[in-house]
């Protein structure tokens, strides 16, 4: 069985000459695989098909993917968005008092699915010219858990509740008060409980404009607390969250699941570690069909996709594995200095940072950790001269290239042209088309309008411009923000490829403990009171670094015995007080 699949925000067939058609065998020799529509679309009649793949090989744009796959899949087809569209294959299923997890790439059918699953979408089955009803999907699922499920949906006998993946949107269509937006949804009374399980309490009086990322993350989840529902769907709960913070989510989560049924898409491997009690792998292509795997235990399903290989079910879904070192990277000693900074200040209101004496060494990759509002993007932005300090000065005329926090653009027009304004004369380097534009599949996106990207492709794109600039220090804040888990290892190492190769240096700030363990040769530890005081000390060693971060947030990891990644220890388990009473909180 071949799938023959069209990505309609990538066909651009204005601008080309139907390739796809005039270059395809079936239709030269007369049969109408491949015609023009009346709007000037191409579409490919998949029955005719030969699946040659001449066409996605001649589409100047890549918008065509013909694709094989088991002839078993075939019955398992849950819903397509059209012809040559998407199709998900399979679905998760409901677990009762556990967490379900749903872990795989972005564009693979992770929303897909929790919109079939709240309800919001009802499955065609793969009958896309056929008004879809539930009465078909139950008949589809008889005999299984989910047809008793999707009884309960259709009859409104069961209340579903969605966490939005974007929270960074939500200011866009509210204006007010946090108090107001969470009083518009509280179905409980328990407004003041919720905010004090998620430290929001100091933010309810404040405007949702003027909330921080990690604030507005927080906020959402209140508000899907507060309503009250049978199912509740949390769409990558993390992103702008603090280790502590994200732990602190986890165990709400958990807690939540005992009495009600709970799915998580998340991209932190760690976080999804602690907080899941089974997963769900999605593989696929992006943007041209997801495949549900068998349910797993969580320890099982994360090795698994670290390897990219399904044993139960022989299937290899990616060419490549991701790999932890056992042991920490040594820090370079004998490499010379950069840039060194004396002891600064920096205050904003009540707020004061205090950054004690440091440097980076040429070719040195640094870690920044530590909670968030305690002056991490404040020092990236002293570093960038974007800030003054108040007390302190860097003496330092090295070349800075800077991607902030947020990454948003007001740029009229599309990726290609941005890239071409900004970057120029780099466009054409063979080094950065290979080691930077090709892994983070920027090519994909050339002709997408910049204001249309999705939030990891603007992240994408933002640390693809901020490595192709000139310069001698790279400084990136949270690269890792809306990139699935695939795409932050390979964020991580094509950061690192670019600083081994052209003997330049980074700094780099996040909250994924697995994206800082691949990236770093040494860290940067913030600490102190959120909002009202941060130090900043360092750059570590990695074991010394690590040890003195987790000590300050009380929790410590151990090392998979099969894959060596970091797993967060149960609190008061032997290992996790083994490791305290060693002082070993990270490579214990």
């Amino acid at each position: 069985m071949h799938i023959a699949v069209i990505i309609h925000d990538r066909c651009q067939y204005k601008k080309c000459n139907y390739e796809c058609k005039n270059y395809c065998p079936m239709v030269r020799m007369g049969t109408d695989t491949v015609v023009i529509d009346e709007k000037g679309r191409p579409r490919i009649i998949e029955e005719l098909c030969e699946g040659c793949g001449i066409c996605a090989h001649k589409c100047p744009f890549e918008a065509i993917k013909i694709i094989g796959l088991p002839r078993e899949l075939e019955e398992d087809l849950v819903h397509q968005y059209g012809e040559n569209g998407f199709r998900l294959y399979r679905l998760p299923f409901v677990q009762k008092g556990k967490v379900v997890g749903l872990l795989g790439p972005n564009g693979v059918g992770k929303t897909t699915s929790l919109n079939i699953l709240s309800g919001n979408v009802i499955p065609n089955l793969g009958n896309y010219n056929k008004e879809p009803n539930w009465d078909d999907v139950i008949e589809y699922f008889s005999g299984s858990v989910m047809a008793d499920y999707f009884s309960k949906l259709r009859d409104g006998e069961m209340r579903t509740v969605l966490k939005p993946q974007y929270v960074d949107k939500i200011p866009r269509v509210f204006k007010g008060r946090v108090k107001e937006l969470l009083k518009n949804v509280d179905e409980q009374g328990k407004i003041d409980e919720i905010a004090a399980m998620l430290g929001i309490e100091n933010s309810l009086e404040r405007f949702v404009d003027q909330l921080s990322g990690g604030e507005l993350q927080r906020v959402a989840i209140a508000a899907t607390l507060l309503k009250d529902g049978d199912v509740y769907f949390f769409d990558e709960p993390s992103s702008y969250l603090d280790i502590y913070q994200r732990l602190n989510v986890a165990r709400i989560i958990k807690n939540l699941s005992k009495e009600k049924n709970v799915f998580v898409v998340e991209h932190d491997l760690a976080i999804m570690d602690f907080i899941s009690d089974v997963v769900h792998i999605l593989y696929g292509s992006e943007g041209a069909y997801g495949v549900v795997s068998q349910i797993r235990a969580t320890r099982n399903a994360i090795n698994s996709y670290l390897e990219g290989y399904l044993r139960e079910e022989n299937i290899r879904f990616r060419d490549w594995k991701i790999e932890f070192t056992e042991h920490p990277p040594k820090r370079p000693l004998e490499l010379p200095t950069l840039i060194q900074w004396p002891y600064i200040e920096k205050s904003y209101g009540d707020f004061k940072l205090e950054v004690y004496p440091g440097e980076i060494k040429i070719g040195e990759v640094i870690g920044v950790v530590g909670p968030n509002a305690t002056g991490k993007t404040t020092f990236v932005k002293i570093l960038a001269g974007v800030v003054k300090p108040t007390k302190g000065e860097i003496d330092s005329e090295i070349k800075v290239s800077y991607k902030p926090q947020y990454v948003k653009s007001d740029y009229d027009g599309t990726v290609e042209e941005l890239l071409y304004s900004v970057l120029k004369d780099r466009m054409s380097v063979s080094f950065f088309k290979a080691e930077v534009l090709h892994p983070l599949k920027i090519k994909h996106i050339y002709n997408k309008d910049v204001q249309s990207l999705s939030g990891g492709e603007m992240q994408r794109l933002a640390i693809a411009i901020c490595l192709g600039l000139e310069a001698d220090l790279y400084l990136l804040d949270e690269p890792s923000a809306y990139l699935d888990s695939n795409q932050r290892m390979i964020a991580a190492k094509v950061i690192r490829r670019v600083m081994e190769n052209t003997g330049k240096s980074a700094l780099v700030v996040d909250h994924d403990v697995y994206f800082i363990d691949i990236i770093s040769d040494s860290v940067m530890v913030f600490g102190g009171e959120p909002g009202k005081r941060g130090t900043g000390k360092g750059p570590y060693p990695m074991r010394e670094g690590m040890n003195l971060f987790l000590k300050n947030v009380g929790i410590t990891f151990r090392r998979d015995g099969e894959t060596r990644r970091p797993r967060i220890n149960k609190p008061g388990s032997y290992n996790d007080r083994d490791q305290k009473e060693r002082g070993e909180y990270y490579y214990g």
